[in-house]
């Protein structure tokens, strides 16, 4: 299963960059939200007004 599952589940930064096994500070979490945002312009993500993050609809996690 991917970080991001295709139920539907969205996700805060600072719980995307905790799965991602990554110290949860600062500078780690501005990073992912950064990467994330920049996934929302391709299409990939979606960004909810709350600020959580779920993948695309038509979009499957799981990489190849």
């Amino acid at each position: 299963m991917g970080i991001l599952p295709g139920s539907g589940t969205a996700l805060t930064c600072k719980e995307i960059t905790s799965a991602l096994g990554l110290e949860e500070v600062p500078a780690q979490v501005e990073g992912v939200r950064s990467k994330a945002n920049r996934l929302v312009r391709r299409g990939w993500l979606v960004k909810e007004p709350s600020g959580r993050f779920t993948l695309a609809p038509g979009l499957r996690g799981g990489g190849s």
